[in-house]
């Protein structure tokens, strides 16, 4: 929140220099990340009266001015129209410079002499007025200083105010922290409100259809306001905090929301149909034009603020576009309530409006200050419209807000929880300072009961709480906890992923970490089938955005993503990997199935273009990264095998992973059309492996066997067999034979076409045989190696290629 210091004066007798202030707001838990001066763009403007005005004559559209300082009169040449005898300006003279870096000078235009220039507030950029000259209060000195007169000059402290401090979003609110870290009383702006004898019950009414979602509605009726600009004091003001002006209506309920943390809008009563309000639930389909020009379908159960017929305003949000205030406008519906945070925060997410006021009721307003807001802005619009307040005011509250009251508070609680001694004295000043009445109970024992615009005191240790930081943080003695060293037992799920982590990084990947949080579309993106379940999606109640309102399902969706988001930024060889979880819904009223999930894709070329590499990654590349976290975890059961393939990955090249005969992931290329569907303008290989399942056959004992010191002999046998039958079968019916001196079996060839049969292939294995204690005959070895080529034909009905 940007906080005028100049404005906090409106509230506190302030004398302490701003990074003091800042520091200690700081230390207090309000962190300041910035101090902003203000100052004008201008040098040389001065308070001035113009005694006369007088035709061109040489231009129709220019005027001759004589205009005094109140110590010399200056002849001026100005083209507005707005401008009278008498009337208080802004005068640039001789010398002065204005926004732009413009030096004001001496001229003569046609014909007639001009030494400076009358200003308007946008030339001056101090408003947005472009269409006539600045008039100023008659009440101003002349000859001085615009920036002097006007009081231009500021300093801004931007705030970061904590979700749970909402009353800290208005000026009071910082006012009364100040006045609570400084010891200064606060002045609070009293509304005086003159009524007019027509009662406002006799020309409209409010109907709350929902209290749980708007426990109070309250309003005011103003007629007779003439639309116009605010004064300078009031733009300077919303300026400093971040608004711009548009009327002085409209900024009447922006400058109260800022001053007092409670968001108004005003309607113009003449669009109210049967000049009544309604607030409702939204019906399905429901369409609103808002302020901002946009047309929405509003989503079902989103709180509406209506009139007879029609929507006029989204609860708590943005008002419509059919009853904003405009220039003929001459009576004004004035809104106060107080709104449910939950239901305003999901709307507000749903709709994607995230505008000053859904930040405010969301976090909690002040239930008992609406009607003190009302009052307030009601007094200010008639005083700067020449507006008639109705009397009285419409107060529908079906749904009493029940306070927090006697919250138990223990003094040697205090000193158990900060680790300081606070005395009973000072414990009870703080709190009285911010707002708290207490009533004592006992011997150190207190009863606490917080305002009402400290939604977030609760219990005792918010009470606590607010003693600490108004104590100071810095005045709590640092002292060493009491801890006894423990082994930490080791976590095997966490020492695996460890394990994995080091073997990827060390292969060239890099680790990833996407959100939990997917889009609901992901499935459709990948081509999910509807019995997938894949699709049994844990849905969030109240996401950020529809982009992230479900809990994923895989990983693999998320690595896609994040290889097109690299593209983008032209990234293009690409290899990496994430560790995570997924979550599957179960029946209602159970937690979520959770999985932990190993994920990798690699993308692009090889290796760097450095050494104009044109070889690309391919479906081996990413295989090999995967059997050698195998081989490393001593998974010599892990294999990949052809099977129907998953929907998003490539028919001809993927197969799943497993770990003896149950599946525990797929590897493969991802299929074009889901490349082309999400936009992705590159081939790319993934694999997604679950580690609960890898995790549990994991021998984390550590075997040795002696190495013999005897060579090893080699058999190299052709096998014909057919197209279709896997390499890594006849690689598991060779070792299924367990012969104790064949130390080791692999593929040495593939080949398939001329001199083989149609739909037939060669599969060359290498047999490697040794022992521990001898030198092996080659009677031994033909043995051995004969009787494990004829039960491998005889299994297999493979044959021997000559």
């Amino acid at each position: 929140m940007l906080v005028s210091l100049k404005w906090l004066k409106d509230y506190i007798d302030l004398e302490t220099a701003p990074e003091e202030l800042a520091d200690r707001l700081t230390m207090a838990g309000l962190e300041v990340d910035e101090i902003q001066t203000l100052a004008p763009k201008f040098s040389g403007v001065v308070v001035a009266k113009i005694l006369s005005v007088r035709p061109h004559p040489n231009a129709d559209k220019l005027s001759l001015c004589d205009v005094t300082d109140g110590a010399q009169t200056y002849p001026i040449v100005c083209g507005a129209k707005n401008i009278h005898a008498g009337d208080i300006v802004a005068l640039a003279k001789t010398g002065a410079v204005i926004p732009g870096g413009y030096t004001i000078k001496s001229t003569t235009l046609r014909g007639e002499k001009s030494e400076g220039m009358l200003c308007s507030e946008a030339e001056l950029e101090i408003g947005e007025d472009a269409s006539g000259i600045l008039q100023l209060p008659a009440e101003l000195a002349l000859g001085r200083p615009l920036e002097e007169a006007l009081d231009l000059g500021d300093t801004v402290l931007d705030v970061g105010i904590t979700p749970n401090r909402s009353d800290c979003l208005s000026m009071i609110g910082m006012a009364r922290e100040v006045a609570a870290l400084t010891g200064k009383k606060m002045k609070r702006p009293e509304a005086s409100l003159v009524e007019s004898a027509e009662d406002v019950s006799l020309l409209s009414s409010v109907t709350i259809e929902d209290a749980d979602l708007c426990p109070r509605y309250t309003a005011r009726l103003i007629q007779n306001v003439t639309i116009g600009d605010s004064p300078v004091w009031m733009k300077t003001r919303l300026e400093a905090a971040g608004l711009r002006a548009i009327n002085n209506v409209v900024d009447v309920t922006n400058f109260v929301m800022l001053e007092m943390g409670q968001p108004l809008h005003a309607f113009d009563f003449r669009f109210l149909e049967e000049g009544r309000i309604v607030v409702r639930k939204s019906k399905p389909g429901e369409e609103f034009i808002s302020l901002d020009e946009k047309s929405r379908i509003l989503p079902e159960n989103t709180l509406l603020i209506c009139d007879g017929k029609k929507p006029v305003a989204i609860a708590g949000i943005m008002g419509g576009l059919n009853s904003e205030v405009k220039e003929d406008t001459r009576t004004i519906f004035l809104e106060s309530a107080y709104f449910n945070p939950s239901s305003i925060r999901r709307s507000s997410r749903r709709l994607g409006m995230p505008t000053d006021a859904a930040f405010r009721f969301e976090r909690g307003i002040d239930p008992e200050g609406v009607i003190r807001a009302l009052d307030r802005a009601a007094q200010l619009i008639a005083e700067l419209s020449g507006g008639v307040v109705c009397k009285n005011y419409l107060d529908e509250y079906p749904a009493k807000i029940k306070a927090v009251e006697n919250i138990p508070l223990r003094m040697d609680r205090i000193r158990r929880v900060i680790g300081a001694d606070v005395p009973a004295r000072e414990a009870v000043r703080i709190l009285k300072s911010i707002g708290m009445t207490l009533k004592r109970e006992g011997r150190g024992v207190y009863r606490v009961t917080p305002p009402s615009f400290r939604v977030d005191i609760e219990r005792e240790i918010d009470l606590i709480e607010e003693i600490a930081r108004l104590y100071g943080y810095d005045r709590v003695p640092s002292t060493l906890p009491s801890v006894s060293v423990t082994e930490l037992d080791a976590i095997p799920r966490l020492a695996l992923e460890e394990r994995i982590r080091r073997l990827l990084t060390g292969s060239g990947f890099s680790e990833i970490i996407t959100y939990s949080f997917t889009s609901p579309d992901s499935v459709e993106a990948l081509g999910l089938p509807p019995e997938d379940e894949r699709r049994r999606f844990v849905v969030i109640k109240n996401p950020l955005t529809e982009d992230q309102s479900v809990m994923r399902t895989t990983l693999a969706y998320g690595l896609l993503e994040t290889l097109k988001k690299n593209l983008h930024n032209a990234s293009f060889n690409l290899k990496l990997f994430e560790m995570g979880r997924t979550f599957f819904k179960r029946q209602d009223g159970e937690l979520p199935e959770e999985r932990n999930i190993l994920a990798a894709l690699i993308s692009g070329k090889a290796s760097d273009d450095l050494w104009g590499s044109k070889i690309s990654v391919d479906f081996y590349d990413l295989k090999g990264s995967l059997e050698n976290i195998f081989q490393d975890l001593k998974l010599d059961s892990c294999r990949c095998r052809v099977k129907m393939p998953e929907p998003f990955l490539h028919p001809g090249q993927s197969c799943g992973v497993y770990l003896g005969d149950v599946q525990i992931g797929f590897l493969g290329k991802a299929h074009p059309d889901v490349l082309k569907k999400m936009d992705i303008k590159s081939d790319a290989y993934l694999f997604e492996i679950n580690l609960d399942l890898l995790g549990n056959q994991v021998d984390r004992r550590i075997r040795y066997r002696e190495i013999s010191k005897f060579p090893a002999v080699s058999r190299d046998v052709a096998f014909v067999l057919p197209e279709s039958m896997e390499s890594e079968k006849m690689l598991e019916i060779v070792l299924s034979q367990q012969e104790d001196l064949l130390e080791n079996v692999s593929i040495f060839d593939i080949y398939a076409g001329k001199g083989l049969e149609e739909r037939t292939k060669s599969l060359g294995l290498r047999f490697s045989y040794r022992a521990l204690d001898r030198t092996l005959t080659d009677a031994e070895i033909n043995s051995i190696h004969n009787r494990i080529v004829q039960n491998t034909v005889q299994k297999t009905g493979a044959k021997i290629r000559a």
